[in-house]
């Protein structure tokens, strides 16, 4: 049997390995457009900020692909999948033959359309090799401009202020983190950003960058400039699915797979941030692109490509961050949508700025946002994730010795 896999993060290596433990003399062939061992992408916004050093982000030993029988072809871009041939196309090289397949190559950085967006110093961050130009750029950096007011715009904005450049955030939304937070918790973190000496700017967009051959400014929507001599573009991620045959393998916000990760083509299995797997807080396909999800996908899929039927029970938002001073914890769904169907109950205490929301959708907890109280935030998850009813009215929780221990009846 061959086993091809896509890409080679988090997702793809616990597909290979997953493989391997079932089937040791399966042949596995590992194609990636990095050249490299596999990395904690995570962790490269710690390379930015100097909280991690370049030799700590692999995840696996330099003997990774020696040491598991894996064939590696590195800074290989895939160019198209044949399927009834059976192979993968490879620019400058034979194609791969495969028996089973697995797409886990991950996303790209959205790019921002504006005027002169090809000049120097105007960044992306998703790669290693993104942080590794922006620090070499940071010599002639006084003013950063990070565009998008997300997880990696935080983060870079945060690791280049840590590197002691000015910056200014722009945000399309009102408030920061807009897609893992709801409002009461955006303006909270919002307010934290000033109070810490990063200028946000919300409800602008660049529309043109100015600069001979490196990026000097930026002309925003509302008339105004910004001057700057870096830009981060910090707008989200597609998923990397340019060379799949959408005739064959029906793709939606991701690749549409069934619970044991298997696409339409029979053979052909997705994993990871192109996998749209069933969200257990939403109840229908969605992408959750984060790393345990990635990683708890790649397994069921790579037992499931070495013949054991496993079902992946959906994937499940969440995101622990430190904002300067702010605890965060989301998870599932906060902000649900106004159609009847949930019920959002919060308590909040300004003085210790802590916050709580709990989102229930016939008393069973469908999403929560913490902050500066995510001591407890496990136990939510479990109950969020195993679609468990509460024991106690749901009101309890706007009381300030509310204990989540009690939402199941535990004290």
């Amino acid at each position: 049997m061959q086993h091809v896999i896509l890409g080679n993060g988090i997702a793809g290596v616990s597909a290979a390995e997953a493989i391997r433990r079932m089937d040791p003399r399966a042949g596995i062939t590992m194609i990636s457009d990095e050249q490299t061992v596999p990395y904690s992408r995570p962790m490269i916004s710690m390379l930015l900020d100097g909280s991690a050093a370049p030799e700590q982000l692999p995840i696996r030993a330099e003997r990774f692909y020696e040491d598991l029988g894996v064939t590696a072809l590195l800074g290989k871009r895939v160019d198209a999948i044949d399927l009834q041939a059976r192979r993968v196309a490879l620019a400058g090289r034979a194609p791969v033959p495969f028996d089973r397949l697995l797409i886990a190559t991950g996303a790209d950085a959205r790019r921002v359309e504006a005027q002169n967006d090809g000049l120097q110093n105007i960044f992306t961050m998703r790669r290693r090799e993104d942080v590794q130009a922006m620090l070499a750029a940071l010599g002639g950096t006084r003013r950063a401009l990070v565009l998008g007011g997300g997880l990696v715009g935080f983060k870079a904005a945060y690791g280049l202020m840590k590197r002691g450049c000015r910056v200014t955030m722009l945000i399309t939304s009102a408030y920061p983190l807009s897609m893992q937070v709801d409002e009461t918790a955006g303006k909270m973190i919002l307010d934290e950003l000033l109070h810490h000496g990063l200028e946000v700017r919300v409800g602008v967009s660049v529309t043109a960058f100015e600069g001979r051959t490196s990026v000097s400014g930026a002309q925003l929507s509302d008339g105004g400039k910004v001057a700057c001599d870096m830009v981060v573009i910090g707008k989200g991620v597609t998923p990397a699915l340019d060379f799949v045959p959408l005739d064959r393998i029906d793709v939606d916000l991701g690749i549409r797979v069934d619970k044991h990760l298997e696409t339409g083509a029979e053979g052909v299995y997705a994993a990871g941030d192109v996998a749209q797997c069933t969200d257990i807080a939403r109840g229908r396909p969605w992408i959750n692109a984060i790393w345990p999800e990635a990683a708890a996908q790649g397994r069921t899929a790579g037992m499931n490509m070495a013949g054991r039927a496993v079902a992946y029970r959906g994937s499940l938002g969440r995101n622990v961050m430190r904002v300067f001073d702010l605890d965060v914890m989301t998870l599932g769904l906060v902000d649900p949508p106004d159609d009847g169907t949930c019920t959002a109950l919060t308590w909040q205490d300004p003085r210790r700025r802590m916050y709580r929301k709990l989102v229930l959708r016939e008393n069973v907890p469908v999403g929560a946002v913490l902050i500066n109280a995510v001591e407890q935030g496990g136990v939510l998850l479990s109950l969020i994730r195993n679609r468990a009813p509460l024991a106690i009215p749901p009101e309890r929780l706007l009381e300030p010795s509310f204990n989540v221990r009690q939402l199941m009846g535990w004290g």
